[in-house]
């Protein structure tokens, strides 16, 4: 079992940056695959990016490539989100989740394991 917490959200202007952290507990953190999600209101949720295992390959999504950078320190269970040039589309809940397999990483229905989630906000 694997627990997720992420952090780091909140109100920023268009332009600006934001780092989100995702803290894991429980499980072995290094056999997962993580991955970063958003949901905004009255939509579904959707990729945003994914790192592998080893931390060598990240996938991102179009939206969000070029802007957002995925990391991952194996040694004290973190994944990370830094997010620049943020724009009002941006805002969402952001999840943070984990995935054994890791033969999807885009795939949020893959993913075996979620944080509660920490809003973003983009004001214009």
């Amino acid at each position: 079992q694997v627990q997720l917490v992420e952090s780091g959200g909140g109100l920023v202007q268009a332009g600006g940056s934001l780092r989100l952290s995702c803290a894991a507990s429980g499980g072995t953190f290094s056999i997962y695959v993580m991955g970063w999600f958003r949901q905004a209101p009255g939509k579904e949720r959707e990729f945003v990016a994914a790192i592998t295992r080893s931390g060598i390959s990240t996938f991102y999504s179009d939206s969000t490539k070029g802007r957002f950078t995925i990391s991952r320190d194996t040694a004290k269970r973190m994944v990370y989100l830094q997010m620049n040039a943020l724009v009002p589309t941006d805002t969402a809940v952001y999840y943070c989740g984990a995935d054994r397999l890791g033969q999807r990483p885009g795939v949020g229905s893959d993913y075996d394991y979620w944080g509660q989630g920490t809003q973003v906000t983009v004001s214009s």
